[in-house]
């Protein structure tokens, strides 16, 4: 199947053509041709399979079947994504496929100056790129219209929803057409109960496209398990790194102090590192995501956050320093390589403090991960036991720990995403 037998007007192919792709991928394929015949849609596609083209295109497609109000131009797309990154990933995605089309975009998102967002949409556009915080934002202010809304993209609405923005995206449909004058196109890694719930309440009678089994992984990334004591990651990840020449790696962790700690680190054995998380600033985060796309940079060093929408062609290697607390985030980890047909490698360094972790990993994704231990970099015998003799069936708290057990508990902490967690979250990264 071609691009030119989905329906694609002649602009658009020829934005898709100079870009250097012939074919459609499966959910463009599904996803193009429901759009265009205006139903909604609610799609389940996994990181890395083209699902940005595949709301943009005839999105852009869409607007020109309808003529805009008269005066300053109205708002008539609005797409919603979770992170600053994937905002700015999908408004260049927009200016690519709509350059020869006379539409307007803009992309607001927080941790910029807001004036230069208001005076362009004070100027009107067509299609608006926006996080929920810094939309609201506009929202309060008066800056932004969406009364004429025609059609609407929540982009991984499942990460939206496990960022805590529920809240806000109910007082953003408040101000949109009901879901009856709009067209709604939902997008998502998963399809939760909880998603399924947010598409009956915002999506009209939607079309339903998965384009791969749930929490699946991409079959073309290999996966790889190197065991190692947690106090000789640094070491191991550098001799990697150096020892096979890879010129582009992407790690994880799971603090953003980890992240700096371990960019320092780097640095200090000789590659050229960067660091990104939410306490870096926009414009801190957009250098060094571009030095590390034009090879100025050798390893990004990122927090699951800041990393969400990372769009690095033919990104070869992923490295899971620390193993996340969730095991769905692996899946989105590993998903940054492999991406549109290319092959990749994603390589967890695991410590025995990591091992239920790994097995909460494999039974997401319902298959062992090879292990490989790298030689000179075994684990030692004192950390192996460390973890087992401790939960031994039998064992009994001594000393120390028997007379707290006989104290009583402590009171349970703060239960993860309670709402006040929720609204300091979406306020730093929107």
């Amino acid at each position: 199947m071609s691009f030119e037998s989905l329906g694609l007007k002649a602009e658009l192919l020829r934005a898709v053509r100079e870009q250097g792709y012939n074919e459609p991928t499966a959910v463009q394929k599904q996803a193009i041709p429901i759009i265009l015949d205006g139903h909604d849609i609610m799609a389940g596609a996994q990181t890395g399979t083209g699902k940005t083209a595949g709301f943009t295109l005839p999105l852009l497609q869409k607007l020109g079947e309808t003529s805009p109000a008269e005066g300053r131009r109205p708002v008539r797309a609005l797409v919603l994504t979770p992170t600053r990154e994937l905002a700015a990933q999908v408004g260049d995605s927009v200016e690519t496929y709509g350059r020869h089309l006379p539409y307007r975009s803009a992309v607001i998102f927080g941790g910029v100056k807001i004036n230069p967002q208001i005076s362009k949409l004070r100027r009107g556009v067509d299609v608006l790129i926006a996080t929920p915080g810094r939309l609201l934002d506009h929202m309060q202010r008066g800056t932004v219209d969406l009364s004429q809304v025609e059609m609407l993209v929540l982009d991984e609405a499942d990460r939206m929803l496990d960022m805590g923005f529920i809240h806000d995206i109910r007082r953003i449909m408040k101000c949109l057409p009901g879901r009856e004058n709009r067209q709604s196109l939902l997008f998502s890694a998963t399809f939760s109960k909880e998603i399924r719930q947010l598409a009956s309440q915002f999506l009209n009678r939607p079309e339903r496209v998965e384009v791969s089994p749930r929490n699946s992984t991409v079959d073309l990334i290999d996966q790889l398990v190197c065991p190692v004591d947690k106090r000789r990651k640094r070491e191991l990840l550098s001799h990697m790194i150096g020892s096979g020449y890879w010129k582009q790696v992407l790690v994880f962790t799971r603090t953003k102090h980890g992240a700096n700690r371990l960019a320092r680190q780097l640095e200090m054995d000789g590659l050229s590192t960067a660091a990104i998380h939410g306490n870096k600033s926009q414009a801190a985060r957009t250098r060094s995501l571009s030095e590390f796309k034009n090879g100025d940079i050798r390893v990004l060093v990122a927090t699951d956050i800041a990393a969400r929408g990372l769009d690095i062609d033919q990104l070869p290697h992923v490295v899971n320093y620390e193993l996340p607390n969730v095991p769905e985030d692996y899946i989105h980890r590993i998903g940054r390589t492999g991406r549109a047909g290319n092959e990749g490698t994603a390589v967890s360094l695991v410590s025995p403090e990591e091992i239920k972790m790994l097995k909460d990993i494999e039974r997401l994704i319902r298959r062992e991960i090879p292990q490989q231990v790298l030689e000179g970099y075994e684990v030692s015998a004192q950390a192996r036991p460390a973890d087992t003799r401790r939960n031994r069936p039998g064992a009994k708290p001594a000393g120390r720990q028997a007379n707290r057990s006989k104290r009583g508990k402590r009171p349970a902490a703060r239960k993860a995403g309670a709402k006040s967690g929720y609204s300091s979250l979406a306020e730093r990264y929107c």
